[in-house]
Parts: structure tokens; sequence; C-alpha cells
């Protein structure tokens, strides 16, 4: 990615890209308040995220089934509403040829 990101609202995927799968992350272990879609953010703003999201995931072996009940509960919340959104809008998560 070269510029600025376009932000999860605008995401061109629907916000199913690792960027959007990202900021939900930071959603859910507190890092960034929901309203933070990071619009305009360049790419080393977004690589400073991804560590912290990272650091987060570490505590859990990087898998939703060992993070507490509170965090499993919030993940599935949040990661179930964006795919029902993004399908909604025409995402499809088979890929394609080209992919």
């Amino acid at each position: 990615m070269s510029g600025k990101y376009a932000g999860l609202n605008q995401d061109p995927q629907f916000g199913m890209t690792p960027a959007g799968t990202m900021i939900r992350d930071a959603w859910i272990f507190g890092l960034l308040p929901e309203t933070q879609d990071c619009t305009g953010w360049d790419v080393g703003m977004l690589q400073n995220l991804y560590e912290q999201v990272h650091r987060e995931w570490e505590k859990y072996g990087h898998l939703p089934s060992r993070l507490p009940p509170e965090l499993q509960a919030r993940h599935a919340t949040v990661h179930q509403a964006a795919i029902q959104a993004a399908r909604a809008q025409g995402w499809n998560a088979e890929l394609g040829e080209d992919d």
C-alpha cells in the first residue's frame, strides 16, 4: 500500500483486508475506539498499529479460542458483524482465478 489508507469504511474490499482485520482487532483490544477507521493513515501509522495488535495477540497465542471469554465474545460479535455487512455489500469470500 502506498499513500494513505482509504479507511475501513471506504475499504474497496468492504473491510475484508488485512488492514480491516487489524483495525477491528485494535477495537477489540481497546487500542482504538470503534469510531476510528484509520482514514488517511499512512503506512508507518498502520505499521505501528499492527505491532500493537500483534503484541496483544501474542498473549493469546494468536488464537481467538484462547482469548478470555469477554474478549472472545467481543471478537465474535465484531467480526461476524463485519462479515455480514461486507456480504450485504457484495463481498464474496471465495477466491477468484486471479487471487
